[in-house]
């Protein structure tokens, strides 16, 4: 058989990765259930037409199709058409639509599932990757303090991962309603056009975007240099809120809904500035590309590795869930957690302990002998402890060198005759230092930091 080649856009982790990537789900999980978020979990499909309602995907989704029936016949257009999901929160929404009576809001969930999507592959782009997703959805109604709550318990989760080498984050908040309120405020009309083309920014910079302001939303020059004046704008205290405002006031563009936008902004930024200092910053020029989204857009970055892109975004939406009768707004973030840990793997910036769970390897005398030595592996995982039993009765120092290339910390020597003609007492041997020590199956410990792998800075 040929040696097969690997798919590129399907990550894969080796061991070691895969206990870093459990980590950072684990962090991420427990501090979402710290603020009170209930975990779901949706299918892995759901009708094409609903998946391409919202946004400019339809060519990220895979589609799936049957190839044979149970007869064996070719069969195609008889059932609805279906395709992966390519997020979480259009799943999201329709759960939560499906649900609605037996849910309470406001609703607090997170969902951390696989999600496709048939992009170009490159550096921190996955066809086929994890996100964790949090939402605060309300039936009819939802208070602005949520918008404030939701990006700050993301630098929480965030922020307890620094403690393994995850470099500090920077979330990037902006308000659709300040955007909005300016563009419409100088005149331009096309709001989701002009947000489209801001968007881009970072991708193709300010000279390529003020054409396309002009040639595809019909913006004059002025205007066009009004929409990037907007974008250029940031800062981590109040005082954006005052100059955006006396922008607009350059050109004539403060409304009503410019107003609303920079209370908003505003209590966000203060609210920050206290519960999480440097760490959310106003930026202007953030637009999110979707156009479901009415209220707070978020982007977050790594500092150091913003070259990366955001690894966290969301933002609020009015109008996402609704039935025709009833609305329910919510406002949401996503990790690219695959995004994440491809960037910790590769930059080399954590690592594992070790990449087996077992803290134990008990060796086997002789293959006679090898019921006592799975009796001490029963003992000492009765006890919580990770433990493997060797896989051949070789001599000790192959046995404890098999240990070695596992990374397994500890072998167990089950005790032999006595010199009185008993039983001989057990030993252990901790094969980094040496030493060697009695002890028994029903009392002994290994140290807590040695008991299952951990994830630790590198270097």
């Amino acid at each position: 058989m040929a040696k097969p080649t690997p798919l590129s856009g399907f990550p894969e982790w080796l061991p070691d990765g895969r206990i870093v990537e459990q980590h950072v789900l684990d962090t991420l999980r427990h501090t979402f259930e710290l603020h009170g978020f209930a975990g779901i979990e949706t299918r892995a499909v759901e009708p094409l037409d609903q998946l391409l309602r919202k946004g400019e995907t339809s060519k990220e989704v895979y589609v799936l199709s049957r190839l044979q029936d149970e007869d064996g016949a070719a069969r195609a257009g008889s059932e609805k058409q279906l395709g992966l999901h390519f997020d979480l929160t259009v799943p999201f929404a329709r759960y939560v639509l499906e649900n609605a009576g037996k849910l309470a809001f406001p609703l607090r969930r997170y969902q951390i599932q696989k999600v496709w999507r048939g992009e170009r592959p490159q550096e921190g782009r996955f066809r086929e990757f994890i996100q964790a997703d949090i939402d605060i959805v309300g039936a009819g109604e939802l208070p602005y303090h949520f918008e404030v709550e939701a990006p700050l318990v993301m630098a929480e989760a965030l922020g307890a991962l620094s403690e393994i080498g995850l470099p500090p984050v920077r979330i990037l908040v902006n308000n659709r309603r300040v955007a909005e309120g300016f563009y419409r405020g100088v005149g331009l009309d096309d709001v989701e056009g002009v947000l489209r083309q801001i968007d881009k920014l970072d991708k193709i910079g300010p000279d390529k975007v003020s054409g396309l302001l002009v040639t595809e939303c019909g913006a004059t020059e002025d205007q066009a240099k009004a929409c990037l004046a907007l974008a250029s704008i940031s800062g981590s205290d109040v005082g954006v809120i005052a100059e955006v405002r006396a922008l607009a006031e350059s050109y004539g563009a403060v409304t009503e809904l410019l107003e609303t936008g920079l209370a908003e902004l505003g209590a966000l930024i203060a609210a920050a500035s206290e519960r999480a200092p440097g760490v959310v910053v106003a930026d202007l020029k953030i637009a999110r590309g979707l156009d479901y989204y009415t209220g707070s857009v978020y982007e977050t970055v790594l500092v150091g590795h913003e070259q990366l892109g955001s690894v966290c975004s969301g933002g609020r939406y009015d109008t996402l869930a609704s039935d025709g009768r009833n609305t329910y707004p919510g406002v949401g973030l996503s990790i690219g957690v695959s995004r994440l840990v491809s960037r910790l793997l590769s930059a080399e910036l954590v690592q594992a302990t070790r990449s087996v769970p077992s803290a134990v390897l008990v060796a086997v005398a002789s293959e006679e002998e090898r019921a006592a030595s799975d009796a001490v592996a029963t003992a000492l995982r009765a006890r919580g402890i990770p433990v493997e039993v060797a896989p051949s009765a070789a001599k000790f120092g192959k046995q404890i060198k098999y240990a070695d290339r596992r990374g397994i910390p500890f072998v167990w020597f089950p005790g032999s005759v006595g010199e009185d003609g008993g039983p001989g007492a057990d030993q252990v041997k901790d094969i980094r230092s040496g030493d060697q020590v009695d002890a028994g199956a029903a009392t002994w410990e290994p140290p807590a930091e040695d008991r299952w792998p951990r994830v630790v800075p590198k270097g």
